[in-house]
């Protein structure tokens, strides 16, 4: 299981504290919203992502859980080529 960034546009107002919390998963476009990266949040990171998350003045910004897919336990699948 990992946990990755999301932001609501709708909610945000471009405050930036996001990302200069966090510039490594946030950066901020022209208009000062925020881009989040779509890869799920480095555990090294995540403390920094939570207190990102934490200070949104206007709760903008959320984490999610994304479920990985379990491996099949008969390993990967090939094609026999005849």
């Amino acid at each position: 299981m990992s946990w990755r960034l999301q932001v609501d546009p709708v909610a945000c107002d471009a405050f930036g504290h996001c990302a200069e919390l966090v510039p490594e998963l946030i950066w901020l476009d022209e208009w000062g919203y925020p881009v989040i990266d779509d890869g799920p949040i480095p555990a090294d990171l995540y403390e920094l992502a939570e207190l990102a998350v934490r200070a949104c003045p206007r709760r903008a910004l959320s984490y999610q859980r994304v479920d990985e897919p379990e491996p099949s336990p008969a390993g990967p699948r090939t094609r026999r080529i005849r």
